[in-house]
């Protein structure tokens, strides 16, 4: 084996590194013979030089077989996953999962939770009173097995170098770097033993990718890695300048799921979930097109069984399934502040990222890890991009539990509604696809 000091200047100096020169790097980071500062350096050059395609498979693979990869090859149907890049008001997991569920598929979807300004599947899960995202592996498969579907958090059986390398991205200022996202996002999804992948990639002002042109070359890697493994990977590109749906903060967004899972139409929300489950149809043959896919999953919707699906699910995972018809149940906050219109006109903006940080404020987000989330606090939108508003017509809710709070998280709000003479286009939710 190699000096790790040579590894290192070798991708330091733009040279491509060898396959077992990659694999014995990162085995001796995962069983401690490599330390922090020398993983960091690594992670520093290859944020400024990149991976090759090779270098990248190596570094996917290693990852990926760093721990267990679960094997659902016996089962009589299709395993898929969705993953979201993050976004504000981003609930489609959870609407999404039971509804593939009953349209055919198997779906072992493990989760992450919230950092900055971006809400986490699982925060929003732990809002159901009794839900555990805690389960260990042979549990989590047989849910799978028995009920289709399953929604927990990373096992540590699952990928546990991508575990370690995240820890030390996320303080070493190395975690926007495509290789490393791609192979970090792609070894946790490989290792779920899925058949295929649909990726959610949030562009705009409340998203990590601002533009579509670096949300593309982000989509390109992950297919290129999936196509390596045998794994098809599709790809929707979303507007993430405005909250998505109605609701942003964790007990909400469950309230809001619940409702498209019961068959209302909720703008954005519905659309989406919607959309994902007929690419994936489509991608598997289970329909011949776009749009019939999407017939079958709306139709799908207006039966109940996708909301029974989930309560069924919530009941597996230790949760109180009446949940799923009784939205009190669910917790919710103190107080409440309408925020109203100043001015007559039409709303041209409704800005992600400003109400994602006011969430954080309000204390329903983290900015660490270890930092703890209220789940009942958050904002209920009255209006979106594009609509009508008269003076004193209510824009949004604030759901808050302490004035302290409330104050800080008004400090990003005074400009993150804008209203014009002039009407706005709605907001395109689908930018594209790969």
């Amino acid at each position: 084996m190699r000096l790790f000091y040579d590894i290192i200047a070798d991708k330091r100096d733009k040279k491509a590194l060898s396959k077992e020169d990659i694999s014995d790097f990162l085995q001796s980071y995962l069983d401690g013979t490599l330390k922090d500062y020398q993983m960091s350096a690594m992670l520093m050059a290859v944020f400024f030089n990149s991976l090759n395609s090779e270098e990248l498979e190596t570094w996917t693979e290693k990852m990926l077989y760093s721990g267990e990869v679960l094997d659902f090859s016996d089962l009589d149907g299709i395993v898929v996953d969705k993953h979201s890049t993050g976004g504000v008001g981003d609930k489609i997991s959870i609407p999404l999962a039971p509804l593939l569920a009953e349209l055919g598929f198997y779906v072992p979807m493990i989760s992450g939770r919230g950092l900055g300004h971006t809400g986490g599947t699982l925060d929003k899960l732990e809002s159901i009173p009794g839900f555990s995202v805690n389960i260990d592996k042979e549990s989590f498969k047989k849910i799978v097995r028995t009920n289709k579907m399953s929604l927990i958090g990373q096992t540590p059986e699952i990928a546990p170098l991508d575990k370690k390398l995240y820890a030390l991205r996320d303080v070493t200022g190395t975690i926007e770097s495509l290789p490393l996202i791609s192979s970090s996002i792609m070894s946790k999804k490989l290792a779920e033993g899925i058949n295929g992948l649909i990726l959610d990639i949030k562009i705009g002002e409340g998203a990590f990718m601002k533009d579509l042109a670096s949300g593309t070359r982000l989509a390109k890697t992950m297919r290129a890695i999936g196509k390596r493994f045998g794994r098809s990977v599709d790809v929707l590109f979303t507007n993430m300048d405005e909250p998505l749906g109605y609701a942003t903060g964790n007990a909400l967004e469950i309230k809001e799921s619940l409702d498209v899972m019961q068959g209302k139409y909720v703008p954005q929300v519905t659309e989406l979930t919607i959309r994902m489950a007929a690419v994936l149809m489509k991608t598997f043959k289970m329909t011949t097109s776009i749009e019939e896919g999407e017939e079958k999953a709306e139709k799908m919707l207006q039966t109940g069984r996708v909301l029974e699906r989930f309560a069924k699910t919530i009941e597996l995972q230790g949760g109180d399934p009446k949940v799923a018809e009784n939205q009190s149940l669910l917790p919710e906050s103190r107080f409440r502040k309408k925020v109203r219109a100043a001015e007559s006109g039409f709303i041209s903006k409704i800005n992600a990222l400003d109400f994602g940080k006011a969430l954080i404020r309000l204390g329903g987000g983290r900015l660490r890890q270890e930092d703890s989330v209220n789940k009942a606090v958050g904002f209920v939108f009255a209006k979106k991009v594009g609509d009508p508003v008269k003076a004193g017509d209510l824009l949004y809710t604030i759901h808050y539990d302490e004035e302290d709070r409330l104050k800080s998280a008004e400090e990003h709000l005074k400009d993150a509604v804008s209203v014009t003479e002039k009407q706005a286009e709605k907001t395109k939710l689908i930018l594209g696809s790969l």
